[in-house]
């Protein structure tokens, strides 16, 4: 079932951008340039996520949002806005954002962001079963299953084959999973997450036969 996300922005060219990135990461998008029409669309589209510029022509982003909330809207909501004093981003928060970022932005960060917003408020997550291909993670009784066969794996292992498969479709780099992972950029270094890669590659893929795990050049590393 494919993840639907609306953006909110009236810079035509950044809405365009931001609508081709995340088509690439498998996103379904619908982009408005204004408030005007996105309210009857919600009415009749259940969405997964909300983008919202705060400075729309019209009606004020936030104020928007928060008409939303009061209304019972309860979908997540990032705000993406030049709005950037500290005052802004207590107001974003106090009328209905789930995050909030600023621009000038990095793309890259906003997927990521995307992705554990998405991860915490997932409808399809079942009993924190994930899977991706033959590969099963159980994170109740933190089990891997390899084609029906259980396989032993480390805690850390187990947390980053379940990154990996959390944010499939997505190159994850060295910094983003030493902080998510190991949670320390400072005290472990890139070759740390090489030898764990190829450790958990040695036991998913013993033949190497199914390249789960992607080596993205010069970039990271993609399940596929």
């Amino acid at each position: 079932m494919s993840v639907k996300i609306v953006i909110v922005e009236d810079e035509e060219d950044l809405l365009d951008l931001i609508e081709y990135s995340l088509s690439k990461e498998n996103f379904e998008t619908i982009g408005f340039l204004d408030t005007k029409n996105v309210q009857r669309f919600l009415d009749e589209e259940d969405i997964d996520l909300l983008i919202m510029d705060r400075n729309l022509p019209g009606v004020e982003g936030s104020e928007f949002v928060q008409a939303l909330r009061e209304d019972g809207f309860t979908t997540p909501v990032i705000y993406l806005t030049a709005k950037a004093k500290d005052s802004d981003v207590e107001e974003g928060f106090l009328r209905g954002a789930d995050d909030y970022i600023t621009k000038p932005f990095n793309m890259k960060e906003l997927i990521f962001r995307i992705h554990a917003m998405l991860r915490r408020t997932s409808k399809n997550l079942n009993d924190g079963i994930i899977s991706h291909r033959d590969l099963i993670l159980d994170k109740s009784s933190r089990t891997l299953t390899v084609d029906k066969k259980e396989v032993s794996i480390t805690k850390l292992e187990f947390n980053l084959l379940y990154e990996f498969i959390t944010n499939k479709n997505t190159i994850l780099d060295r910094d983003y999973l030493l902080e998510n992972v190991w949670h320390d950029t400072e005290s472990f270094q890139y070759r740390t997450v090489n030898v764990a890669i190829n450790r958990i590659k040695e036991k998913i893929d013993p033949d190497k036969t199914k390249e789960y795990i992607q080596t993205i050049h010069g970039v990271g590393y993609k399940i596929v």
